[in-house]
């Protein structure tokens, strides 16, 4: 009777994670609920429903250096540590094979917590897919931005004009990578490693930007509000921020302003 129960519990806990949960991880939040169970127990139980997580393949750069721009400096130094929220953003974009052609998709993401501030898809490369990310990203945080580092690669995209403009509207410094390989933007390239294993991989093949976009809004709500991320303590990153926030002003109720579409 009780493996019949767990795996019950397991089955829905694996599903309602998009499928991607491996045995540690459905281990840990069927714990947050309230279902003490050994780990090896949910090992074995998923062996025999022939669930497991997902994993991770290569990624592959998709921002197209600019060589010609001038470069603002690499302020990171690839240490992607930060002590509050809104001291350090990274940003980054990928792409999306459909049927209709290419999807490009834009993240912003907070380093404090791996909070994804602001993202954007569209079927160009232009510099407004970029700043569309960006201008998200600063209306969801909208105060508290006045030296906040800005951290991406080389790429076009962010070394426009007009994006470096409204970085310094918003009084953000820009950062730069300065060695031009896959580690200057390392934090960037994992979370959109995960997107592209969590979502695109597993739910493709994808007819164009409708529906690219609608399953992006879903997966980043997941993400945010309830994904449990290992170098944050297991926890999802709007809890995480909660969490911060509470030590830092507990009087506050309200916390996060980034309500869950769940």
């Amino acid at each position: 009777m009780r493996d019949r129960q767990l795996k019950a519990e397991i089955r829905r806990v694996h599903a309602e994670h998009f499928g991607v949960y491996g045995a540690r991880k459905v281990w840990r939040q069927l714990h947050r609920e309230g279902i003490v169970v050994a780990r090896c127990t949910v090992e074995r139980l998923m062996r025999e429903l022939g669930l497991g997580g997902a994993v991770r393949g290569k990624t592959r750069r998709t921002t197209t250096p600019d060589e010609t721009a001038a470069r603002p400096a690499d302020l990171v130094d690839r240490d992607f540590a930060a002590q509050r929220p809104n001291q350090l953003w990274v940003a980054d974009l990928t792409y999306v094979a459909t049927w209709s052609g290419f999807v490009y998709v834009a993240f912003v993401i907070d380093a404090f917590s791996r909070f994804i501030v602001g993202w954007q898809a569209s079927r160009s490369l232009r510099t407004d897919l970029a700043l569309d990310a960006l201008e998200m990203a600063i209306w969801r945080r909208h105060a508290g931005l006045e030296g906040l580092v800005h951290h991406s690669d080389r790429g076009s995209q962010y070394l426009a004009i007009r994006y470096t403009e409204r970085l310094a509207e918003a009084g953000a410094v820009t950062s730069v990578g300065s060695r031009g390989d896959s580690y200057d933007n390392a934090l960037a390239e994992t979370i959109i490693g995960l997107y592209k294993t969590e979502l695109i991989r597993r739910r493709g093949p994808w007819k164009g930007l409708d529906e690219v976009e609608y399953a992006t809004l879903e997966w980043v709500d997941w993400f945010n509000h309830r994904r449990l991320l290992e170098p944050i303590g297991h926890i999802p990153p709007a809890e995480f921020e909660a969490a911060f926030h509470s030590k830092e002003d507990p009087s506050d109720p309200a916390r996060l302003k980034h309500p869950s579409l769940r």
